[in-house]
């Protein structure tokens, strides 16, 4: 038996002991997200994989007793129809929502341990009964790696401010929300305020934790106290006690407060309704998504010098994939190849996310991820896509270029030329005009849409400062709405695919400065786009100046770290 057929065989026999399970617990169905408890996207935990066989970072499957769908966005539908089609009916989120496919007298099982009641409430509209399941009864395939990897702090010169600075202007928040607790349960803003990091993702320093805070600057840190309690010996103005994670709803239990903040995004059904049970829940939510998406000067500073380094990487890439199209190279060799122009740079830690390494039409599939089953060899004929990114000390990189080794033909050149015009009418755009990521999302599609093409992803998501690769609660997207200010970074990474034939997407990491009072996007990654896949006659007079002197950039800030064969390579790929 092949790989492909035990793996068809293993899913199977997962779900036919789910299901066993159904009659015990009196349900029609039961729930699998994507995420562990923490909420992460990159969870070492994967029960979503485990009962679908999906290992895309955003979905939901909804197992009943003769059925199964898998809810996935726009970015994985191709890739959940391969990986988890023969078992699950695909449905995209927000084309179709569970709600409108299911008969509203079920009677669906979920943990709400890895449920907010906000995703819940998106996702079923109060119309399907929902019964809590407190016992776990789906075993995750873990990671057999146990390394106890301590948490760690900041020094405060690398963030730009201290953790007394940030505790004070949370503590101003609360006041004037009149609440005197916020329960903060994201660990990536956990991780912001009290300037730590940690080994608990595979791609992104999150340390795995949550903590209380009062406005008498006492916090409670719950974790795992092996993992957590020598980090602030020397902050002495920290009025700090250390809880093993499992004794949140305890310490919850005995709490003394009166109104309380909780993050809707992160805040399980479990803990909300323990906490809603004693005491006044805010209106408003963890004030720290918006804090931490405003990057100071050192922040800044400190992301651009790690897309220098990023970008001399990803160059040298370039240069070696073009000069060696005539050994064979597959998708996984190059992806190994960029991971070590990564290593060679003493700053560069891990990658922000896995690989995107595709050519022709894997390329298509938007979140593909090369493996032993689906490797292919880049042929010279095919276009070939690579979306990567880095974590560095201290910055987080994401880069996608898309290639040819060959001239194209002109519906790939129209196409990628398309794609080009929306990512430079995004790098252009007047941000104190268009004001929100939403409005700038129609600027990226404007092109494609002309000749009736579009992409299903969002243009843009925030990024974050050596934290996760995508956070919010900006990003260039049809429904963000949030207003874009000055020190956010945000992707810029319009696309354009046709199934089963190739993939297109051009992205630079951009941050938002203030320029003679108007708020301008300026790019931070550095690395050539492939002028053999433009069709110029379809380029305006100031999208040419623009690429002349981006293209001028990326020589002028990255030439001294090439060899000379790689510069005069660069200088005639621009």
């Amino acid at each position: 038996m092949d790989q492909i057929s035990k793996k068809i065989k293993m899913i199977s026999e997962k779900l036919k002991e789910l299901k066993n399970k159904f009659y015990h617990h009196e349900i029609d169905g039961y729930l699998v997200p994507k995420n562990d408890e923490y909420f992460s996207e990159f969870a070492k935990k994967d029960k979503l994989k485990t009962i679908t066989g999906f290992d895309g970072s955003f979905g939901l499957a909804i197992i009943l007793k003769k059925k199964n769908f898998l809810f996935v966005d726009g970015r994985y539908t191709e890739q959940a129809k391969i990986q988890a089609g023969k078992e699950f009916e695909i449905f995209e989120i927000p084309k179709k929502l569970p709600y409108q496919i299911l008969n509203s007298r079920l009677n669906l099982g979920f943990d709400p341990t890895v449920f907010t009641f906000k995703n819940l409430l998106y996702y079923f509209r109060n119309k399907v009964k929902l019964t809590p399941i407190t016992k776990k009864i789906i075993n995750s395939n873990n990671s057999n790696d146990h390394t106890l990897r301590k948490f760690y702090s900041l020094n405060p010169k690398v963030v730009g401010e201290t953790v007394d600075s940030k505790i004070k202007r949370l503590i101003q928040i609360l006041k004037k929300d009149r609440s005197d607790h916020i329960f903060i349960s994201a660990p990536e803003n956990v991780a912001w305020l009290l300037n730590i990091r940690g080994r608990d993702n595979p791609f992104s320093p999150i340390p795995n934790c949550r903590i209380i805070i009062n406005t008498k600057r006492e916090v409670s840190f719950f974790s795992d106290i092996k993992k957590s309690s020598n980090i602030f010996k020397k902050k002495s103005f920290l009025r700090i006690s250390f809880h093993e994670e499992n004794q949140i709803e305890n310490f919850l239990c005995k709490l003394k407060a009166r109104k309380i903040i909780i993050d809707k995004n992160s805040c399980s059904v479990l803990l909300e309704n323990l906490i809603s049970s004693k005491f006044k829940i805010s209106k408003n939510g963890d004030p720290l998504y918006f804090m931490k998406s405003i990057k100071n000067k050192v922040e800044i500073n400190r992301t651009i010098e790690s897309h220098i380094h990023d970008g001399v990487a990803v160059t040298k890439f370039l240069y070696w994939i073009n000069k060696n199209q005539k050994k064979k190279i597959s998708e996984i060799d190059a992806e190994k190849k960029l991971e070590f122009f990564r290593k060679q740079n003493k700053n560069y830690l891990f990658p922000s996310f896995s690989t995107i390494s595709a050519t022709g039409k894997n390329g298509s599939i938007i979140h593909y991820r090369a493996s032993n089953k689906t490797c292919t060899e880049i042929k010279k004929n095919d276009v070939y896509l690579c979306d990567s990114g880095g974590q560095y000390t201290y910055g987080t990189t994401d880069v996608t270029r898309t290639i040819s080794f060959k001239l194209q033909p002109k519906n790939i050149k129209d196409a990628f030329t398309r794609v080009l015009k929306g990512h430079i009418a995004v790098a252009t755009a007047d941000i104190s005009k268009q004001k929100t990521g939403s409005n700038i999302d129609m600027l990226a599609r404007k092109y494609l849409k002309e000749v009736k093409k579009d992409f299903s992803h969002g243009t843009g998501h925030g990024v974050g400062y050596f934290l996760n690769v995508h956070e919010g609660p900006q990003a260039i997207s049809k429904r963000n709405n949030i207003r874009l200010k000055e020190g956010m970074i945000l992707s810029n990474e319009p696309g354009f695919y046709l199934q089963g034939k190739y993939g297109i997407r051009i992205e630079n990491l951009v941050y938002i400065k203030k320029e003679r009072n108007n708020l301008v996007f300026k790019n931070l990654t550095l690395a050539p786009i492939d002028i053999k896949l433009i069709n110029f006659k379809l380029l305006s007079s100031k999208e040419k100046k623009y690429l002349i002197n981006y293209h001028l950039e990326v020589y002028s800030k990255i030439h001294k770290y090439l060899s000379l064969s790689e510069k005069k390579w660069l200088i005639k790929s621009i």
